[in-house]
């Protein structure tokens, strides 16, 4: 198996480090992941400015590619030229992993998430992709290296069942306190979808203009449905959420056809 490998934390990110690894032995992995932080960029992509591309070495010593740009970029360049470059004209990889991000990814976060965002552009280009993010809460005590060892046991878990080239699977590992964590049970469930309840603090610059900072823990929501993966990932259980990426609200489409008179 090919494996692409990429996240929106950065390449030197210890979420990626780790979930690189842990998939040792799963297929041929190659890195190609954002040169810096590109947490929360969503699905944006750069046109109007080079991608510079620098080589790098992963934790276990082998090579990694870091992308001057954000996570979208990442697979985007990937897919469509240094895949090719590095493997040969005509391929291209069997699946996608981005991550693992460090915060999950649950609820409306889904729609900001850079690590997200990678996952989908993969399928959105024809290569199945799975999403990886961990549950840091308070951020004391957090074992990467024990989280990614369970995000593998997942992933063989998924891979074992036969994926669309568009599919896109999403998946938070709860927080991982200790280097013996158990592995919790898994819940397949759907995205909650009420906004975050985070605000803005108003404060003055030295020089008396106001500014906004952004103020919560990402994980806030004005409300929680309990068959949801945010409710889920907060009772302890792997979750994993199938994502689409077409955003048309089918059934409506025959109520505005009878509105605007087609």
């Amino acid at each position: 198996m090919n494996i692409l490998l990429t996240n929106d934390d950065g390449i030197d990110a210890p979420g990626i480090q780790a979930l690189h690894t842990a998939l040792a032995g799963l297929g041929e992995i190659t890195t190609i992941a954002p040169y810096s932080v590109q947490s929360a960029t969503s699905h944006g992509v750069t046109f109007d400015e080079p991608l510079l591309v620098y080589t790098t070495t992963m934790g276990d010593g082998s090579v990694g590619h870091a992308v001057d740009g954000r996570p979208a970029d990442c697979v985007k360049v990937a897919l469509r030229s240094l895949w090719q470059e590095l493997h040969g004209e005509g391929t291209r990889p069997d699946i996608t992993i981005s991550g693992m991000n460090a915060g999950a990814n649950v609820g409306i976060n889904v729609i900001y998430s850079g690590t997200v965002a990678a996952a989908v552009e993969s399928a959105f280009l024809g290569v199945p992709s799975i999403a990886v993010s961990l549950h840091l809460g308070d951020r004391a005590n957090i074992h990467f290296d024990r989280a990614a060892a369970i995000a593998r046991e997942v992933i063989d878990r998924i891979l074992q069942h036969p994926l669309d080239p568009h599919a896109v699977v999403n998946v938070n590992i709860p927080r991982t306190e200790s280097a013996d964590a158990p592995v919790p049970p898994i819940k397949v469930c759907s995205m909650n979808t009420a906004p975050g309840a985070g605000g803005y603090e108003k404060r003055a610059s030295p020089g008396g203009q106001p500014y906004y900072w952004a103020a919560g823990n990402g994980m806030e929501f004005t409300h929680t449905h309990p068959d949801t993966d945010v409710e889920a990932l907060l009772e302890r259980f792997i979750t994993v959420t199938p994502l689409e990426f077409d955003l048309t609200d089918h059934p409506r489409l025959q109520t505005w056809r009878e509105r605007l008179g087609e």
